[in-house]
């Protein structure tokens, strides 16, 4: 019925005088099921048929339908994870806070509404910096900003308000509120949610325009830990570290770790080469991205009527409308010197304006359309040399095809007389393939300590749907307008995310559990049901650790390789390490001597690595202890997979519990003999309940 009605006439009682018009009885609760008079005027009653179209045809009424059932939808990742809204949760989850350590927050974010949250958690010990545009609620908690140059960009925030969106989209990945009907522009339409909806979010802005300070980081870990986060997430990496001593965020997750707090890490994009993965500390959680089961097509239609099929994140709707198609070979821009073999790449500065604008241009290159923006273009099609297996948004309708239609389109655009073209709004598909490890995510070998497995573990990272700062825009690219308050963007920083609002779930069930219990927890229940998106990859653990998360059975992993401050240490010394170093990141007077000197191989990991000298024979010998947190009386058999070129044994096979937390110990033994590549097999302790499962990697070293 429209709006609330005017001149002060109650909405219920209008709505019980028309369903009295059409009733043969009198209206009672039984009949009328809801009066909508807060924000909107309607009312919805069980009526025959005949009933109802009674009502359609009076006065004021807008419209009258039958309520159907709809299924729950979602942005799809925590869903494809089998993590349900409807998956069981703590009755303490509203105590765990998350400390985001990102280029802040945008605070109005539906994702970030307190509705219904109660006082925050008494550990709580942080602060808000509050600001003329910048407040905190019951649901983001705490909120600082670290710049310590004291250089504001005028583009930027002098608060913890996010001004580039990547904050808010993470902090509401991990922890963020339901939002229903969320979308990019309707593209991933559903219900955006995090990891932990109930969850508290402490808020660490240490990214600006021109990136992440190191002596902001470590600012930043000094606070969250003593302000009494439950974990911390941060999305930044460098590009290689070559010493953890040299790597501000392993010294500040060092601290967090002995503070019993985890520290969740995005892995990098520098894949597909190999030895690319960051964030490589054994007492942090590296996290690979993969993909989740959507993906988005943006079609291209030419004058001839043919179309093809392409990729992006293309919010733009020209309607079907036709425009003049040019070859950027075609367009160079002479008075600069640019002759048509540069400006066919369509690069900034390339392209003749006078002939490009107000056309949809075609590009031998995927770049980042600045150049055609520059030009005028109405739209771009790119041609690249290989299958994408993401999707990014542009500040212009732009398709990108691969090699074979790229060729088919530039023969017509530059053989046809007058040709035309249009470029359609992305349509939502299905990624019958997913997950994959994408492309771009880091791959191992670990560079610093090649016998721990890294990355530890992937989680979804590909065309995530999450909340963005209505401060930047969709493409954040200069000459797009469109401000919204959900965006849809990838990468390792989309999956850190992830892994942190399932670290938060499992630690809301075992408040006292320690950051590598959690850890262990993750890792040993993750999937492995993973597909490798191209042959360029490197392929299996390299990419995806242990496997793909699967958060509803970490809560219950029957065993975990638990580690504490002692056993980084001995790990520490057994590196080599001076304690002069060992100190640095310690922060006690921690020496190394014979009896403190532990190998790698015996650091208690849930994983198992091995490098050997390619072509040659190794033998490795890791000691593990496992702690029991299934079934009090237990009894859990070792199950080997081993293939060609590789022997495992375990001893003792059989491991037997009498009691919640009792420890055992066993050794498992390696030999392999690898040529150039990697030999993967596992160990999984099976109680016939759980199964907890470790990657047995060996492979030639690239160090050596």
């Amino acid at each position: 019925m429209g709006d609330l009605p005017k001149g002060g006439v109650p909405a219920a009682s209008l709505h019980t005088s028309m369903l009295q018009d059409v009733l043969p009885s009198t209206v009672g609760s039984e009949v009328l099921l809801y009066s909508y008079h807060r924000s909107f005027n309607g009312f919805a009653a069980k009526l025959t048929m005949e009933e109802a179209e009674k009502l359609r045809g009076k006065e004021g009424v807008v419209s009258v339908f039958v309520s159907q059932k709809k299924q729950l939808h979602t942005s799809r990742s925590w869903d494809f994870m089998g993590f349900s809204k409807k998956v069981k949760r703590s009755v303490i989850e509203s105590n765990i806070i998350a400390g985001m350590l990102d280029s802040g927050i945008w605070p109005e974010s539906q994702s970030f509404n307190d509705t219904g949250f109660g006082a925050l958690p008494k550990k709580w010990k942080g602060t808000c910096q509050t600001s003329a545009n910048f407040t905190c609620n019951k649901k983001i908690i705490g909120a600082r900003y670290y710049r310590a140059d004291g250089y504001f960009d005028p583009a930027d925030f002098k608060s913890p308000r996010d001004s580039e969106g990547h904050g808010s989209h993470t902090a509401s990945t991990a922890a963020g509120g339901l939002v229903s009907e969320a979308s990019l522009y309707g593209l991933a339409k559903g219900t955006a949610r995090g990891g932990v909806p109930s969850a508290r979010i402490a808020v660490y802005k240490i990214c600006w325009f021109d990136g992440c300070s190191d002596v902001d980081i470590l600012a930043a870990f000094d606070d969250a830990i003593a302000d009494g986060v439950d974990i911390i997430s941060i999305s930044v990496g460098s590009f290689f570290a070559s010493d953890y001593f040299e790597d501000s965020i392993a010294i500040g997750a060092f601290h967090s770790m002995k503070n019993g707090i985890l520290t969740s890490n995005s892995a990098g994009n520098g894949g597909p080469d190999p030895a690319s993965v960051v964030n490589i500390s054994p007492w942090s959680l590296s996290v690979a991205a993969s993909t989740i089961d959507r993906k988005f097509v943006t079609k291209v239609k030419l004058g001839n009527g043919e179309i093809y099929e392409g990729t992006s994140i293309n919010t733009f709707d020209l309607k079907g409308n036709m425009y003049s198609f040019i070859y950027g070979g075609d367009a160079p821009n002479i008075s600069l010197g640019v002759t048509p073999e540069i400006s066919r790449y369509c690069w900034p500065g390339t392209l003749n304006q006078t002939l490009v604008k107000g056309k949809i241009v075609f590009c031998e290159y995927d770049s980042d359309a600045e150049g055609a923006m520059d030009g005028g273009a109405v739209g771009v099609v790119f041609q690249y040399a290989e299958q994408k297996d993401y999707e990014f948004s542009y500040p212009l309708p732009l398709s990108n095809l691969n090699i074979d239609d790229g060729r088919t389109v530039l023969t017509y655009v530059t053989t046809t007389k007058n040709p035309t073209a249009t470029i359609y709004k992305s349509i939502q598909d299905n990624n019958q393939f997913a997950p994959f490890v994408v492309s771009f995510s880091s791959r191992g070998p670990n560079p610093i300590t090649a016998d721990i497995l890294k990355p530890d573990l992937t989680a979804p990272g590909v065309d995530i749907l999450a909340a963005w700062s209505e401060a930047t825009t969709v493409s954040e690219t200069e000459g797009d307008t469109r401000a919204v308050p959900y965006n849809i963007i990838s990468g390792t920083s989309m999956s850190c995310p992830h892994a942190t609002g399932a670290a938060a779930y499992v630690k809301s069930f075992h408040p006292t559990w320690s950051p590598a219990a959690i850890k262990s927890a993750l890792m040993t229940t993750g999937s492995i049901t993973i597909f490798m998106s191209s042959k360029n990859n490197i392929e299996g653990e390299f990419a995806y650790g242990a496997g793909h998360i699967n958060p509803a059975l970490a809560t219950q992993p029957g065993l975990v390789y638990d580690t504490g401050e002692i056993d980084y240490i001995k790990f520490l010394c057994g590196q080599g390490y001076s304690p002069k170093n060992l100190q640095l990141i310690t922060g006690n007077n921690s020496t190394c001597s014979t009896d403190t000197n532990g190998t790698v191989w015996d650091l208690n990991y849930p994983s198992f690595a091995l490098s050997a000298t390619p072509g040659k024979s190794i033998i490795r010998v890791f000691h593990r202890t496992v702690t029991n947190v299934g079934l009090a009386v237990s009894n859990y058999k070792a199950v080997v997979n081993a293939p060609p070129g590789l022997i495992i044994q375990v001893q003792p096979s059989v491991l037997s519990f009498n009691s919640i937390g009792q420890k055992q110990s066993f050794v498992v033994t390696v030999a392999a003999e690898v040529g150039n590549s990697m030999i993967a097999g596992s160990l999984v302790w099976d109680d016939g309940l759980h199964q907890v499962r470790s990657p047995i990697v060996a492979y030639a070293s690239l160090f050596q």
